[in-house]
């Protein structure tokens, strides 16, 4: 969903599957950034999500049928899946994530994706991909070193730990804490302040920032869907996608 303006906000529209990101989604997210990069008049671009969540990340149902597919067909599949939300990245304009509820897994990786992200207190952000079975994705070995550096991001990675706002803004994924009910009001007053920047001064930053980023970022998914493909034909998921079902964690202790 999207609303045009010197000020555009691009909505994540699944509350009743917290935001989870599926490929219908990831379609409709890559053809909004088509459009909207061939606005002239739009000078930052706000992304949210609906209802109680940013994105709780991958959809199950979608993780659910790598399974059962060639490691081919989900190395090709994952990449495809990779580029559709990471368009964001081909944005001219200062991008803005607006955090609250969860961002999970790929659903951090989308707001890290992001120039800035703006959160709630009671948000809680992490990269959890160690605990569904999955090597990290959709660019999460890059961005997150891009954003909080290489030591705090391997520890994130590594723990799979959740984080409140608080420490999210102490680690550097968040740009800008807020209470809960001034998020609107917070990020509204950030994207004003980047808005009234010169324009063309503002889109050569945007590129120059990402330039280092998006250099390395197309060797980093293939690596990483080259993980995942090889993750969804073995054990570890299978289980957690069976625990899942239960309504359980994961346990890989005696794995």
């Amino acid at each position: 969903m999207v609303d045009l303006g010197s000020i555009t906000r691009v909505t994540l529209n699944r509350p009743s599957h917290a935001n989870a990101l599926d490929v219908e989604m990831g379609y409709e997210l890559e053809a909004a950034v088509a459009h909207i990069a061939k606005e002239p008049g739009v000078r930052v671009v706000v992304l949210q999500g609906a209802g109680d969540h940013f994105s709780a990340g991958g959809d199950f149902a979608f993780i659910e049928e790598n399974t059962a597919l060639s490691r081919e067909r989900v190395w090709e599949r994952m990449l495809r899946f990779y580029q559709m939300y990471l368009s964001v990245l081909e944005l001219p304009v200062p991008t803005i994530a607006r955090l609250h509820g969860s961002a999970i897994g790929a659903g951090l990786c989308l707001a890290l994706a992001c120039d800035v992200r703006v959160g709630a207190r009671s948000s809680r952000l992490g990269a959890n991909f160690l605990r569904v079975g999955l090597h990290p994705g959709m660019g999460a070995t890059l961005l997150l070193s891009h954003v909080v550096g290489p030591a705090r991001a391997a520890r994130l990675m590594l723990t799979a730990e959740t984080v409140g706002g608080e420490r999210a803004l102490e680690l550097g994924l968040l740009s800008e804490l807020a209470p809960d009910d001034e998020l609107s009001v917070v990020t509204e007053r950030l994207a004003r302040q980047v808005a009234s920047g010169a324009p063309s001064a503002t889109r050569r930053l945007v590129a120059t920032l990402r330039a280092s980023l998006q250099k390395d970022l197309p060797a980093a998914l293939a690596r990483e869907a080259e993980c995942q493909a090889d993750d969804f034909g073995g054990e570890d998921v299978r289980a957690a996608v069976d625990a899942f079902r239960r309504g359980e964690k994961p346990d890989f202790s005696a794995r």
